[in-house]
């Protein structure tokens, strides 16, 4: 996969984090999990505006591919938010107070990360957290998958308690320092959930609990309840269970799901989960890593002094990699990113003196996106590769533009932009 591949699926992966992990049909165990989980990847795609709305922003701008990141990757707001809820839920919440597991609000993980985490023992560690009844159906999936990479593991199952047969699943991930994303209460619609809440654990940990439905516009009375617990430590838990054997095509099974918000709250902030978070790779791009050294109220100062005369910047915000500016000139305002980063063994591919590479006089290679260059295709940008060293300046898609690409390339190439590490 090419770097600039590489980017944008990184980018929709880390920004459209439903942690809805398995949505399977009712087959074979091995088809059940793997069918799932390509599912959720396809619904991390779909909802990706959704997930923008509630978390850091996005915008991806391809020239010849490269995708520009940005945003800060700051999770968005856990004020908690209660919608009126049902009577089921009102139990629920009279018993919270009396049930405090003594579980609840794990911290961050110590015990040393095993190699691998097998899909049967991610498996056998949730069906420990259920209470008594029958399981059928069941299958996991762990770090050991050729297909996940590490970077997911789960586990589904039909469980009955003696009311009615109930889809759960569940799936754990990990995010880089600062870019988990915590869930938050919408705007609701009467009917749209039953319960919703945002609460903050006492390791800093975000519990988000909700009763809603399979859809929202109840086509289906097919409910949904679950439970989103994303920690300081990067893991992200998801527990989903339905009134149904499945998720969808099947008629509901018994009123409600069988477990409790309770019940879901102490199964994900468990800390038999902590071994298991400990084994899985963080997902996302690693900006720490690509970071040249030189911090972003640096690179705002550098950007200031190359901005041609009469042009300001009325906001920044960013990461150590990219740079989200907009720009105003009298009346008029515009947007720019500016991404600078070290070239890794994926991004030396930059230096291959492609197509619609120049030579610069004081060393490294241009390269121009926009109408009327060698790469017309995007946005219009300019690349520098200089001493490992990646320098892109353009202007975002969904942005007004302001600067001209002899501007954006005069800012491109200028010295200013050394590393620093």
């Amino acid at each position: 996969m090419s770097e600039p591949d590489k980017f944008e699926d990184d980018l929709l992966y880390a920004l459209t984090r439903t942690g809805e992990g398995f949505r399977p049909d009712q087959t074979d165990q091995a088809g059940l999990v793997a069918g799932g989980y390509q599912r959720g990847r396809r619904r991390w795609r779909r909802r990706s505006t959704a997930a923008v709305v509630g978390g850091a922003a996005a915008l991806a701008l391809v020239g010849t591919g490269a995708v520009y990141l940005t945003g800060n990757g700051s999770p968005s707001g856990g004020t908690a938010t209660v919608a009126a809820a049902s009577s089921a839920s009102a139990a629920s919440a009279a018993s919270a107070a009396a049930l405090t597991p003594a579980s609840a609000g794990a911290g961050t993980p110590t015990p040393t990360a095993a190699a691998t985490v097998s899909g049967d023992e991610v498996l056998s560690t949730f069906k420990a957290l259920l209470p008594k009844g029958g399981i059928t159906g069941a299958g996991g999936r762990g770090t050991d998958d050729p297909q996940l990479k590490g970077t997911y593991v789960g586990a589904q199952l039909v469980f009955d308690d003696g009311a009615g047969k109930s889809l759960l699943m569940l799936g754990v991930q990990k995010h880089r320092p600062g870019q988990s994303q915590d869930r938050s209460c919408p705007e609701l619609k009467p009917g749209q959930l039953d319960a919703c809440s945002v609460t903050t654990l006492a390791d800093g940990s975000k519990l988000y609990l909700s009763e809603g439905y399979e859809y929202p516009d109840h086509r289906a009375t097919t409910k949904e309840w679950m439970a989103s617990l994303t920690g300081p430590d990067g893991r992200e838990i998801n527990l989903s269970e339905w009134n149904s054997p499945q998720e969808k095509g099947a008629p509901d099974s018994r009123p409600n799901p069988p477990l409790t918000l309770d019940q879901l709250k102490a199964i994900v902030t468990d800390k038999s989960w902590d071994r298991i978070v400990a084994a899985v790779k963080p997902d996302g791009v690693d900006y720490a890593a690509l970071s040249t050294g030189v911090s972003l109220q640096d690179r705002q100062a550098i950007l200031t002094r190359l901005l041609p005369a009469g042009v300001s910047t009325t906001k920044v915000d960013g990461n150590e990699v990219v740079m989200n500016v907009e720009l105003a000139q009298g009346g008029v305002t515009g947007s720019l990113v500016v991404r600078m980063q070290k070239l890794t063994g994926q991004t030396e591919e930059a230096k291959d003196g492609s197509q619609g590479a120049t030579t610069l006089p004081e060393g490294g290679q241009l390269k121009l996106y926009g109408p009327g260059t060698a790469n017309p295709k995007g946005a219009p940008m300019a690349e520098v590769v200089r001493n490992g060293v990646l320098v892109q300046v353009g202007e975002p898609p969904t942005g007004k533009p302001l600067l001209s690409l002899d501007q954006l390339k005069a800012i491109a190439t200028s010295p200013e932009w050394k590393p620093r590490k």
